[in-house]
């Protein structure tokens, strides 16, 4: 169809070449409950924007492969790592707490630069102005494609519907009882979703900046009564009126631009950043290659994947892709291995009917899969970042 065609476009126009995503938008607290893991685990994740698959390391696992067909997303993986080798805490906190530092120029080319590949140190070279703090975009939060359309939403904040000392309100209420009760009173629901912002909210290229290919916007379109404008918004109230801010770093870096030191992801935190000084991030690869690309050529096995969304538009674009890439993770799934998804649809019903090789015949995915429903259910209703229509939590019976 000619809308899918130009939906497809407007998303290569936006994602090709550039960093999409400046932190990552799943939970990792979630995750690790999830994955239980182990000394002898190793993990495979995709890279996104690195932020949990740092966090994974404070497990101790064996190893954890990050891997992203996006090189731009392995750079700024490969910039944290450098960082929190080469530099003191307060200067990384600098950079991927606050999202800028007045000494980056220095950092980067007397500490930094030299730790990275040389496609991470073309990519930096080129974008270090990210960090500087110079610029309307002062923030690296809001940089990137994500970022930018999070810099539109802080200026649509600040200066059209001018609620930011609600919001910062919102963000310092003590408890979800004082969050809910300035989110009704000051009827931030009607100040938020105004017409304009509705209007836009259902425009292929809005939802491109967000990372929302076509194929998932279809699904919640499909299933959700409203559509994918009012999935956004029932799900952003549920997070201001129902899900404690108090350490929802997700939704305060979006809206502030910063994190703070009580309110970040785990691998900002002092206590933590020394334990993966100390050596955890020598058990970190990153990888510029597809899920199967690298299964392929792992010469191991892999006992946790968390593969993040991404199949709910190969599922749609590219079906062959998915069949080979469930083969590849049979392939190379260790004894008792655990997989993570989520997904913008309330029910995936295309994995199980996958159809794979195993022990030499035909097989659907469904039925090698063991379930953890109830325990998928308790966590996702815990999410604090609230974004995702359903999270899957199965084991391989092989």
């Amino acid at each position: 169809m000619i809308s899918e065609r130009i939906s497809s476009k407007s998303f290569q126009f936006v994602h090709q070449g550039n960093l999409v995503y400046n932190t990552c938008w799943e939970d990792p607290r979630l995750d690790r409950r999830a994955l239980n893991l182990g000394p002898e685990d190793e993990v495979l994740v995709i890279t996104s924007a690195g932020c949990n698959a740092l966090d994974y390391l404070l497990d101790e696992p064996r190893q954890v492969h990050a891997v992203d067909v996006n090189p731009k997303q392995n750079a700024l993986l490969e910039l944290k790592l450098s960082a929190i080798r080469n530099l003191d805490y307060e200067a990384f906190f600098d950079l991927f707490g606050r999202g800028y530092s007045k000494d980056w120029r220095k950092l980067y080319s007397q500490n930094l630069r030299a730790d990275l590949s040389v496609t991470a140190q073309k990519y930096w070279d080129r974008h270090g102005k990210f960090f500087s703090g110079q610029g309307k975009r002062a923030s690296f939060y809001f940089r990137g494609s994500s970022g930018l359309f999070a810099w539109f939403v802080n200026c649509y904040i600040d200066r059209i519907a001018k609620i930011r000392d609600d919001i910062n309100s919102l963000l310092a209420a003590r408890d979800v009882t004082e969050q809910s009760s300035i989110y009704q009173s000051r009827n931030l629901n009607e100040l938020l979703w105004t017409r304009m912002i509705k209007w836009w909210m259902r425009r292929d290229l809005t939802l491109s900046m967000l990372g929302v290919p076509r194929p998932q916007r279809t699904q919640i379109d499909q299933c959700y009564a409203g559509g994918i404008v009012q999935f956004v918004i029932d799900r952003i109230e549920t997070v201001f009126t129902s899900r404690s801010l108090q350490d929802n770093y997700f939704w305060r870096v979006y809206l502030t631009g910063s994190y703070d030191h009580d309110c970040c992801p785990e691998y900002l935190k002092a206590n933590n950043f020394e334990r993966l000084k100390a050596g955890l991030v020598d058990r970190l690869s990153i990888n510029t290659n597809t899920v199967e690309g690298f299964l392929r050529q792992h010469p191991g096995t892999i006992s946790r994947y968390i593969l993040l969304d991404h199949m709910d538009w190969m599922a749609g674009a590219q079906p062959q892709l998915l069949q080979s890439e469930w083969q590849a993770i049979l392939d190379k799934a260790a004894p008792e291995s655990r997989i993570l998804w989520r997904s913008a649809g309330m029910q995936v019903d295309f994995v199980d009917p996958i159809q794979v090789q195993h022990d030499g015949r035909n097989r659907e995915v469904g039925e090698l899969l063991q379930y953890q429903n109830q325990l998928a259910t308790e966590l996702h209703e815990q999410d604090r970042v609230n974004t995702y229509g359903s999270f899957y939590i199965a084991d391989l019976l092989v």
